[in-house]
């Protein structure tokens, strides 16, 4: 039997997703949690062979933070990503963070068992859609976008100040002072050899690096 931890702070995400594993009788959804904090008491408390984990979580870690300390703490269990976003960028940063798999949630109810086998056996799954971006992404012909230069850190920092936070919302949600934060700012203008906020936003709004 496959246990199964869903992350999702959306309710109504969840009970689709447990819909679509009921159907098969070596699943079951053991557990559900609505964010990181409750994912990792759960994972201390109980044993899974699966979680399913929203990329965007509420609180000061993503799904992205997340990983890590999955690993580490249940180096064995595999994670699933599940997205809204289709973009190379975040499957590129799940998988390399140690994610199994990465799918988007509109093509779950399609491909979610399908995926839950893939990497329960050992292999790595990403869907078709995101495999071709993938493709054309890695190839000789395309420049790699800027934002890929970024560390998961500061990609993070980027998103949010895009989303519009201010540096005092961005340390209190990352649980870092102000002052990194503006290193973080800084390290990021640099890198995208960028000079104002303004074109930071620009460049993810077009870039389709918020929701």
């Amino acid at each position: 039997m496959i246990n199964i931890l869903i992350v999702d702070d959306h309710a109504v995400v969840r009970q689709g997703l447990k819909q679509i594993i009921t159907d098969q009788k070596d699943m079951q959804v053991k557990g559900e949690a609505e964010n990181a904090v409750q994912a990792l008491q759960l994972l201390a408390a109980a044993s899974f062979n699966l979680i399913i984990l929203d990329i965007t979580l509420p609180g000061s870690k993503s799904g992205l933070d997340l990983v890590p300390e999955i690993k580490e703490l249940r180096p064995a269990i595999k994670i699933l990503i599940l997205s809204m976003h289709a973009e190379e960028q975040f499957a590129i940063r799940a998988l390399k963070s140690g994610a199994n798999g990465y799918i988007t949630k509109q093509s779950a109810p399609t491909e979610l068992v399908k995926a839950i086998r893939k990497v329960q056996s050992g292999g790595k799954y990403i869907s078709q859609s995101i495999a071709e971006q993938l493709a054309f992404f890695y190839s000789d012909e395309q420049e790699k976008p800027r934002h890929d230069r970024l560390s998961d850190r500061e990609f993070q920092v980027l998103r949010m100040m895009a989303a519009g936070k201010t540096l005092r919302e961005i340390a209190d949600q990352l649980v870092i002072s102000e002052k990194t934060v503006s290193t973080y700012r800084m390290r990021i203008l640099e890198k995208m050899q960028m000079t104002r906020n303004a074109e930071l936003i620009r460049y993810a709004v077009e870039n389709k690096l918020i929701e």
